[in-house]
């Protein structure tokens, strides 16, 4: 088990950003403190090759260039304060209103224009005998993108000896607001080699939330029989007759104890690859790609239409919306805590 840092590059600032590389000799975990980035995830095949199988960059200079954010998708990066879409932006905490910016069509994204995934956390490392830990810190100012309380998070990425990365989400704040973090790393079992599409997934949700335009309508119902009915193994691609953009939905895991729990897998026959989810959060936005951009790297074209897959382990979206999903509150005196896992398996 080793963690190692190194320079990543300078933000327009001035400011410095590290690379952080976990490795337990089997699965090595790149990460940067800037939006607590997973930039890599190398994994072996099952003859033994290892590749990196998630969406990301070698240089800090792609993801703040123009042409990776002029159409966005969040690779790899830590969201908050508020992950997924507040209706309208509309927000309102304890009888008072507070207008999120608008950021993607007429609902409010991912906490807003400059949210976690573009902020410098502080980095703490710290190397046991069957885990390394990467602990990074944020503090949210009070008013920041127009967000009530000061709120200090910590996320820490741990990975062991059996392969699992887990990543425990802590919180407080002085002020009454709202949290709903998760990561947004895409997966690629091919290595990027070819699209999502043939992987295969399994996810014990036997509901999803129902949307319209991306916004729940407050009903939950059964996937039963319909094209996101996974609770038997099902091709990516298996309805794609059906839903010619993949998905970008909310799958309800019927989890609002708290408990870590197994909630599924992607798995890629080819390689071997798959890679097994647990969490204590209650739902899983399941985004197949849809609009990823294709761009040109050190001259070579990358990514594009279903080159990945994010499985955001949250809370439903516009929860602070809909009295009847589990809360997203967080109150002075509380303390904010998930968890999800991420087991890596060559079969």
């Amino acid at each position: 088990m080793k963690i190692e840092k190194q320079p990543f590059g300078k933000l327009n600032d001035g400011s410095e950003v590290l690379l952080f590389t976990l490795t337990n000799n089997v699965v090595t975990v790149k990460i940067t403190n800037y939006g607590a980035i997973i930039t890599a995830i190398e994994m072996p095949d099952k003859e033994s090759k290892s590749e990196n199988v998630v969406c990301g960059f070698n240089k800090l200079e792609t993801y703040l260039s123009d042409e990776y954010l002029s159409s966005y998708p969040y690779f790899g990066s830590i969201i908050g304060r508020f992950g997924n879409r507040i209706d309208k932006g509309h927000l309102e905490i304890e009888g008072k209103m507070y207008q999120m910016a608008i950021n993607n069509g007429h609902n409010h994204l991912h906490g807003g224009k400059t949210g976690f995934d573009k902020r410098l956390f502080t980095a703490e490392m710290f190397e046991n005998e069957n885990t390394v830990e990467l602990k990074l810190t944020y503090l949210s100012a009070d008013g920041e993108e127009n967000y009530p309380g000061n709120l200090i998070v910590n996320c820490i990425y741990k990975l062991n000896s059996k392969n699992e990365l887990g990543i425990e989400y802590h919180a407080e704040t002085d002020k009454t607001t709202v949290v709903n973090l998760t990561n947004h790393t895409y997966f690629n079992l091919t290595a990027g080699k070819e699209d999502i599409l043939n992987h295969e997934m399994f996810l014990t949700a036997a509901q999803i939330t129902e949307m319209t335009d991306q916004i729940p309508t407050g009903k939950i119902v059964a996937v039963a029989g319909t094209p996101f009915d996974f609770t038997t193994p099902q091709k990516i691609n298996h309805k794609i007759d059906k839903m010619p953009m993949g998905y970008d939905d909310n799958f309800v895991l019927g989890n609002e104890t708290g408990e870590l729990k197994y909630t599924g897998y992607i798995s890629e026959a080819a390689s071997g690859r798959k890679v097994e989810v647990y969490t204590t959060q209650p739902g899983m936005q399941v985004y197949t790609g849809y609009w990823n951009p294709e761009l040109v790297i050190d001259g070579q074209k990358k990514f594009g239409r279903f080159s990945g897959i994010a499985l955001e382990t949250q809370h439903y979206p516009d929860s602070v919306n809909q009295p009847s999903f589990p809360t997203t509150l967080l109150k002075p005196g509380e303390k904010y805590y998930q968890k999800t896992i991420y087991k890596f398996v060559t079969e």
